[in-house]
């Protein structure tokens, strides 16, 4: 779980509800679980058996992943 704190940048509360870990009420734990399916998929596809792609490779310790980058400052 450390992991994802980090590669998305939130507590435990984010995806689930507190004081009940086990409940699928929020629905960005069910998120959560089609992100986890598709990291296993893309990291399957490695020869050496390694993860290659974790959740910081597109978050990176932000919630929403950017899809571009920031404008540099001249």
């Amino acid at each position: 779980m450390r992991t994802f704190t980090a590669g998305l940048g939130v507590q435990c509360n984010y995806c689930h509800v507190q004081g009940n870990n086990a409940s699928d009420d929020n629905p960005k734990k069910d998120i959560a679980r089609h992100m986890i399916q598709m990291l296993q998929q893309i990291n399957a596809n490695f020869p050496d058996g390694k993860m290659h792609v974790s959740c910081f490779t597109c978050h990176r310790g932000e919630a929403e992943p950017k899809t571009a980058p920031e404008p540099k400052v001249q």
